[in-house]
């Protein structure tokens, strides 16, 4: 089986159009009034942990970047969430993950750096441990909601009937016996981010689309850094 990548403009709605099931569910189901509250909730937990950060790993101060986030969080959740377009909201939405994947990237490059120029000293050994975990963790949950934003032009457009082809193919998708109209959600992201950064390879949901397979190649990448280097000069700094 097929899809056309211009298939939202060219193909009949696949979702619910009439060929058989194993078809549909490959293309993906269209997913009504998917919340977005828990992705909201999630970016806080990626604020926190970029807050808990020492000063001298963040490009200026450590609560600039989660200030600037709730600056533009709680009035688009809070003041005016019904009344913001859709398509509005999800660049207001990529705008708050590449802020906090910049913030993120540049607090691990400043990490490796005093690492490389021997400024920890011994007895900061916790401190680089703990930092290195948050990083890490920050990773993960920043590179799962770019995930669930941006698989099949985002939850909204997941919503309709006719949406885009899939970026990444789920084991419901292959096997839709196991579960009938099924859906992916935003714990069924985070947990791909997980497992690309942990095994640095997709596990059981490969991607699909360059820009899926560019995502996973730069979280894969940056999980190794922090593991491999940063772990292996802690241990080394607490030996």
């Amino acid at each position: 089986m097929s899809v056309e990548a211009e298939a939202p403009q060219t193909n009949p709605d696949r979702a619910d159009s009439g060929a058989d099931e194993h078809d549909r569910a490959a293309w993906g189901y269209s997913k009504h009034d998917e919340p977005r509250w828990p992705a909201t909730l999630t970016i806080l937990v990626g604020l926190v942990l970029y807050f808990t950060l020492p000063e001298r790993l963040t490009p200026g101060p450590n609560w600039l970047v989660p200030a600037l986030e709730l600056a533009v969080i709680v009035p688009l959740n809070i003041a005016a969430p019904r009344i913001t377009p859709s398509r509005v909201r999800r660049k207001i939405a990529i705008f708050l993950f590449g802020a906090i994947s910049a913030a993120n990237l540049v607090a691990l490059l400043l990490l490796v750096q005093e690492l490389l120029k021997g400024r920890i000293q011994p007895g900061h050994g916790p401190e680089l441990v703990v930092a290195a975990v948050h990083i890490w963790l920050t990773n993960v949950i920043i590179f799962g909601l770019w995930y669930w934003e941006l698989d099949r032009g985002g939850p909204t457009e997941r919503g309709k009937p006719r949406h885009r082809r899939p970026d990444f193919l789920f084991p419901q998708m292959m096997t839709p016996e196991a579960e009938p109209h099924w859906s992916p959600g935003l714990i069924d992201y985070l947990y791909v981010s997980l497992t690309n950064s942990t095994a640095f390879s997709p596990t059981d949901t490969p991607p699909l689309t360059p820009w899926a397979k560019a995502l996973m190649l730069v979280q894969a990448l940056a999980s190794l850094l922090t593991i491999v280097l940063v772990a292996a000069r802690a241990v080394n700094i607490l030996s």
